[in-house]
């Protein structure tokens, strides 16, 4: 089964970005289940590498890195990270900038889209 979930809502703040890399992480452990997950608007802040986050706080940037070394991809909206100022290095380590293109493409491969 493919599945794209989609993330819309910053990384900290409310806990939407925060529950679908949840999913995203505890779906990509499954047999027979690829996961995208694809980042537009503030999501795009979850995949900033080398967060400083409270001890005891979820760390987004760590569960993007869980969803990637389990097999999932990562895609964040070019004009969203422009118009956050945000570069390819300060990215975690695969995770990738995209497009809306990309993100037609994997809607159209996927069996279910989950966005939060």
């Amino acid at each position: 089964m493919n599945v794209l979930i989609i993330l819309n809502d910053p990384p900290y703040g409310t806990e939407r970005s925060y529950n679908g890399l949840r999913l995203a992480g505890s779906l990509s452990r499954q047999d027979d289940v690829e996961v995208r997950v694809f980042m537009f608007g503030d999501a795009v802040g979850c995949a900033i590498a080398n967060q400083k986050v409270p001890n005891g706080y979820y760390h987004l940037g760590r569960m993007v890195t869980f969803v990637i070394q389990h097999g999932g991809k990562i895609g964040c909206c070019t004009s969203c990270m422009d118009a956050r100022g945000i570069i390819d290095a300060l990215l975690v380590d695969g995770a990738e900038r995209s497009n809306l293109e990309e993100a037609a493409k994997w809607t159209l491969w996927a069996d279910k889209v989950i966005s939060f």
